[in-house]
C-alpha cells in the first residue's frame, strides 16, 4: 500500500510539473510578444531606447574614435586658466579644450565607456546580492515554516537597516573606508542598491504565492520547495528586472557623484564624467563648457534609461497598462 500510494504521488507530481512547464512556457511566451509589441508601440519606450542605444554605441567604439589620446596635454601651451584663457571648439577640438590642453571631445568619448562599465558592474553587484537576500528571505516566508518566518524577520531587520541610511550615504561611506578607486566606486554604488532589489524580490515572491497557479499546484501535490523554485521565483523576477533598468540610471548618477567628490578613479589621465564635472567648476566664469558638456551626458543617459525602465515596468504592469 505504501509503495503504490508514493507511486501515485509522484505520478500527480510529475503530471503538475509537465502541465505547469507547459503552459507557463506558453504563456510566456505571449507575454513576451505583447510586451515587445507594446514597447514597439510606446513614444516613450522608443525615446528611451534611442538614447540608450546611442550611450551604448558611443561607448563601445570610443577608443576607436576619439580622435586623440584622452589624457594628452597636447595644446598645454595654448590654456592658460589663472589668467581665464581657454580654447573653445575649433576644426581640430570640436569641444574646445579643457584647462590642462587635453581634447575634451576625447575625454567625453572615453568617459561614457568609463561610466558605463560602472553604472553595469555596480547594477549587477546591487542586483546578485539583493536577490540572493531577498530570494532567500521569500522562498523562507512561501514555505510556510516558522523558521523560515524566523530567517525572514533576520533578513529583513538587516534589510531595514540599510533602506534608513540613504544610498549616497553609505556609497560615500563605503568609498571612505576603501580608498579613492574604480572598483571601489563599483561596489559601493552596487552596494547601497541591496535594500531596493531584496525588497522588491521578497514583495513580489509573497504575492506570487497566494496566485491561484500556486493553490492548483498545491491541490495536485507538488512538493512547496518545488513550487517556489520552479513556479514563485521565475514569477517574481520580471518586476526586479524592470528595477535593475531603472537602477542603472542612478547607478551612473551616483558613480559620477562619487567621482566628483573625490572618490572615484585617481589617476587624473582616465576621463570620468563626474571628475571632470568637478574640475570644470573651477572654471565656470571663464568656460562654463567644460562642465555643461559633462553634465548634459549625465542627464541625458540617466533620463533614457529611466524612460525605457518606465516603458517596460508599464508593459509588463497590467495595473499600468493604458
Amino acid at each position: 500500500m505504501m509503495t503504490l500510494g508514493t507511486d501515485r504521488v509522484n505520478k500527480v507530481d510529475r503530471l503538475a510539473e509537465l502541465t505547469a512547464r507547459r503552459d507557463g512556457d506558453a504563456e510566456g511566451a505571449s507575454l513576451l510578444r505583447e510586451t515587445f509589441g507594446r514597447l514597439r508601440r510606446s513614444p516613450m519606450a522608443l525615446s528611451g531606447a534611442v538614447i540608450v542605444g546611442a550611450f551604448l554605441f558611443v561607448a563601445v567604439i570610443a577608443p576607436f574614435v576619439a580622435p586623440y589620446e584622452p589624457g594628452a596635454q597636447l595644446w598645454g601651451r595654448e590654456v592658460m586658466p589663472n589668467q581665464n584663457v581657454f580654447v573653445g571648439p575649433r576644426a581640430e577640438n570640436w569641444f574646445g579644450l579643457d584647462h590642462l590642453g587635453r581634447d575634451q571631445l576625447s575625454r567625453m568619448l572615453v568617459g561614457a565607456r568609463n561610466s558605463l562599465l560602472v553604472g553595469v558592474v555596480a547594477t549587477l553587484l546591487g542586483f546578485t546580492v539583493g536577490a540572493m537576500l531577498g530570494g532567500v528571505a521569500g522562498a523562507a516566508v512561501s514555505l510556510g515554516r516558522a523558521w523560515g518566518r524566523r530567517l525572514d524577520a533576520v533578513i529583513m531587520r538587516f534589510i531595514d537597516m540599510m533602506l534608513a541610511i540613504p544610498a549616497l550615504l553609505i556609497a560615500v561611506s563605503i568609498a571612505a573606508i576603501l580608498g579613492p578607486s574604480l572598483p571601489t566606486v563599483m561596489v559601493a554604488v552596487g552596494l547601497a542598491q541591496v535594500p531596493i532589489f531584496a525588497r522588491l524580490l521578497r514583495g513580489s515572491m509573497l504575492a506570487q504565492s497566494h496566485s491561484d497557479y500556486v493553490l492548483a499546484a498545491t491541490a495536485l501535490g507538488v512538493r512547496r520547495p518545488r513550487i517556489v523554485r520552479s513556479h514563485i521565483l521565475p514569477n517574481s523576477l520580471g518586476p526586479v528586472i524592470v528595477q535593475a533598468t531603472l537602477t542603472l540610471a542612478t547607478a551612473i548618477i551616483e558613480a559620477a557623484a562619487l567621482s566628483y567628490l573625490g572618490f572615484g578613479n585617481p589617476d587624473p589621465a582616465t576621463p570620468d564624467w563626474g571628475a571632470m564635472l568637478a574640475d570644470a567648476q573651477r572654471f565656470l566664469v571663464g568656460a562654463p563648457e567644460l562642465a555643461m558638456y559633462p553634465a548634459v551626458a549625465i542627464i541625458i543617459t540617466a533620463l533614457g534609461f529611466t524612460l525605457l525602465g518606465e516603458a517596460m515596468r508599464e508593459s509588463l504592469d497590467p495595473k499600468l497598462r493604458k
